[in-house]
Formats: C-alpha cells, sequence, structure tokens
C-alpha cells in the first residue's frame, strides 16, 4: 500500500496532521485507543505492521481516511505497547534511560518480540544482560527469554548452571580460606566464605551444589585438621598462661574466634560425611578445653566463651549419640565425665542470668540447644555398660540440679534392663544346655 509523507517534517506519533495510519490499541478489558501513527516509520520498525500494511494483506479497515491496523494486548501490556511505538520514533539510539529498569526492559521485550521488532529486541537484550538482577526479575526472565529462541540466549547465560569441576575449582580455595584464620580485619570475608560453603554442601528445596568425591573430601578434611591442630596449639599455650596467670586478652579472643569457626566446621564435615577427625581430635582434647572457660577473663566474656565451647560439644555429642562416629565405650564415657558436669553447671549459671542486663539475655543459649545436648547424652549414656551406667546416675541422683540434664529416661532403660537382665541370661543359658544335650 502507498503512503504519503512530508520528508521536510520530523514526524512524530500521535502527529494527526501526517499520520497515514491509526494503530487501534484494544484490550480484553475494553480499552480501546486509536494512536495516530506513520506507515513508513511502522513497517521499517516491525515486521507485524509491515506484514499488515503490505499489498499482500487483505485489506486494512478506513478509519478517517487511513489505514487502521489493530493490536490485541493484555491489559498490563498497553502501557508498554505504547512505550515500543514511542521507541519507534526516538531519532537517537534507544539508552537505559528509556528502558528504565529490568522490569520494564522485561516487558518492553516481550511487546517488541511479539511486534517482531528485532532492533529493540536487540537493545533490550544487551540492556538485560548488563545489569543486575534481583530473585524476582530472574524468575520472570525465566517466563519470558526461554520462549524468545536464540536471539535471547545471552540473557540466560548467568542463570545456567555450571558443572561440578567449576564448582570444585570455587569451593577448595573458598574452604582453605575459611579454614585458614585469617586475621580480624578480614572477618567479613570469612563469615561471607563460611556462609556460602555451607550454603553449597546443603540439601534444602534444592539438591547440594555440590556432591563431594573421595579427593574433594581428603581435601576438606585436611583444611580442617589444619584448623583443629592451629587451635590445640592455642589450647595448650593457654592453659600453660593460665597456670602463669599471665594469660593475655589477644589470646583468650582468639580462643573464642576459634570455637566460631569450629561450629561451623562441625556442620560441614557433618555435611560431607568426614566427621571423625574432628570428633576424635575433640574428644582427645576435651579435658583441656573443658578447663580453659572456667579460667579466664571477666564473667561476661567467660559466659560467652562457655557457650561457644558448648555449642561445638553439643555438635560432638550429637555424633556420637547418633552413632555417626563409633567410638569404644571407655571414651564415650570418658566425654560424659567431663562434660556432663560442664553443661550442669553451665545451665545453672546461665539460669541466673535476669532479664533484666541485655547483654546476659544474648547469651541465653535458645531451649533447642539445652534439648539436643540432654537427648545426645541420654543416647550415648544407654549405649555405655551396665555398671558404668550405673555410676553416672547414682551421681546424677545425688546432684542438687538433678533437673538439667534430666536422665530419666536412662534411669528408666536402666532399671527395667537390669529386672530383666537376670531372666534373659538364664533364658540363654537354659538354651545353651538343651543345645549341648542335643
Amino acid at each position: 500500500m502507498e503512503s504519503s509523507h512530508d520528508e521536510s517534517r520530523t514526524p512524530w506519533l500521535g502527529d494527526r496532521s501526517t499520520s497515514d495510519v491509526v494503530v487501534r490499541i484494544k484490550t480484553e478489558a475494553g480499552r480501546d485507543n486509536w494512536i495516530y501513527g506513520h506507515s513508513h516509520i511502522l513497517v521499517k520498525k516491525s515486521k507485524y505492521f509491515a506484514d499488515r500494511l503490505s499489498d499482500n494483506w487483505p485489506t486494512c479497515q478506513i478509519l478517517d481516511s487511513r489505514n487502521c491496523v489493530e493490536v490485541r494486548c493484555e491489559e498490563c501490556d498497553f502501557d508498554h505497547l505504547l512505550t515500543v511505538l514511542r521507541l519507534f520514533y526516538l531519532t537517537s539510539d534507544v539508552t537505559a534511560t528509556d528502558l528504565c529498569n529490568v522490569k520494564n526492559a522485561l516487558a518492553i521485550l516481550r511487546v517488541a518480540e511479539e511486534l517482531g521488532c528485532p532492533q529493540i529486541v536487540s537493545i533490550c537484550v544487551a540492556y538485560l544482560e548488563a545489569v543486575p538482577w534481583e530473585e524476582p526479575e530472574e524468575e520472570e526472565i525465566l517466563k519470558i527469554v526461554p520462549k524468545m529462541g536464540s536471539q535471547a540466549e545471552g540473557i540466560l547465560a548467568r542463570l545456567q548452571p555450571v558443572d561440578v569441576l567449576a564448582v570444585i575449582k570455587v569451593f577448595i580455595p573458598a574452604l582453605r580460606f575459611a579454614t585458614s584464620s585469617p586475621p580480624s580485619s578480614m572477618n567479613i570475608l570469612k563469615v561471607s566464605a563460611q556462609e556460602q560453603l555451607e550454603y553449597m554442601v546443603t540439601e534444602d528445596d534444592d539438591a547440594p551444589l555440590l556432591i563431594a568425591d573421595d579427593d574433594f573430601k581428603l581435601e576438606a578434611r585436611n583444611c580442617v585438621n589444619k584448623l583443629l591442630s592451629r587451635f590445640i596449639n592455642l589450647v595448650d599455650s593457654l592453659l600453660g598462661d593460665i597456670e602463669e596467670s599471665i594469660a593475655e586478652s589477644a589470646k583468650i579472643e582468639s580462643f573464642q574466634v576459634y570455637l566460631t569457626d569450629l561450629l561451623w566446621a562441625s556442620q560441614i564435615v557433618t555435611k560431607l560425611e568426614i566427621p571423625s577427625d574432628f570428633i576424635n581430635t575433640w574428644v582427645e582434647r576435651s579435658l583441656k578445653i573443658a578447663k580453659i572457660p572456667a579460667e579466664v577473663g571477666p564473667e561476661s566474656s567467660a559466659t560467652g566463651i562457655k557457650l561457644k565451647v558448648l555449642e561445638v560439644t553439643g555438635k560432638v555429642l550429637e555424633a556420637i549419640g547418633g552413632g555417626n562416629v563409633i567410638l569404644p565405650p571407655i571414651k564415650r564415657l570418658h566425654m560424659v565425665k567431663i562434660w556432663l558436669p560442664y553443661v550442669r553447671l553451665m545451665k545453672s549459671s546461665i539460669d541466673l542470668l535476669t532479664s533484666d542486663d541485655e547483654n546476659d539475655m544474648l547469651l541465653k543459649p535458645d531451649a533447642e540447644l539445652w534439648q539436643s545436648v540432654e537427648s545426645a547424652f541420654v543416647s550415648i549414656i544407654l549405649t555405655l555398660p551396665s555398671s558404668d551406667q550405673a555410676e553416672i546416675l547414682t551421681e546424677w541422683l545425688e546432684n542438687k540440679q538433678i533437673q538439667y540434664p534430666d536422665l530419666t529416661e536412662a534411669f528408666e532403660v536402666w532399671c527395667y534392663r537390669s529386672k530383666v537382665g537376670k531372666r534373659r541370661l538364664a533364658l540363654l543359658d537354659g538354651k545353651s544346655e538343651t543345645t549341648n544335650k542335643v
């Protein structure tokens, strides 16, 4: 179809005096808008309009002596369709200012793709590739972009999952840094690395990002063991200082930092299923570790350190009580004898903290920690020989702090086993004699 326009005059969208086309935008909600445009611009910028205004297309509706092209759209796309039409009339390149933000760029991209506007599509794709996204925007991108084919593949590049080798290349140096005990000035970086490492190996709504193989587990074990080794050296140094009454505040602070790192490490080795070295080291050094909190600093500082020791020990007790790490009875008994009095006194002192002091209240662990430690003790005690159980239960029943840890379950099981024990052995002896006679 022929079109006429004044070449000497720069047209603009809505210029009725020079318009030869009416773009009629209709929405399902009933909106019906007429936009006066120019066929030579619409045809050049959009395949949709080029097809509708071509000689091969059935005769267009005529409105006010002009060709009329009807465009139907969703109500949510109405404003963005107008924006696309305005962009046709820009004499300069479309810029980030024209697209405004990711949300608008996505909406414009969707409309431009439907109208067959390769130039605007290309500009939107370049913009979206270059700017950061929020998570809701990523979800919208995943709804829109995959339907567009190869022209928008670049947008999806940063959302593509990486292969295992790439994950390991990131994970290993991050793990080495997170367990390297960097100076306090790098604490924010260290904590960030630890949080992301834990996230990568955690199974939540999604599968873990990393499924560790034997070589990787060996590397992780070595990193954690080096952290443990530095911690144990500090423990030995602190005990020597305490005996001479020259404990340095810097060492005590380092001790607390190590405990925080070890609490994190205990969760990592559990998720990677390599807890044995960590648990065995803590068991072997428990007697020394338990001595330090009782000897250091002002009470507020000591309480904070005691709490950290309790949190790490709780993880160790959980692993032993749950059978994740198998220890001989003498070591399990060793852990109960060291840490049962420790947590009992800890609970008693924590309960004395008043709600009037906000700093004191921040030191109070939640009920879940106390319950977890108590359950771990019960599980471990029930795995010990009956005589060892009797010794522990006797001490518990005679203690003033009988309420925590509450060993009632272990006591009940011990009583039952003790009462039926002779009968069971007698039955076994009877079966043995019958078998021998046969």
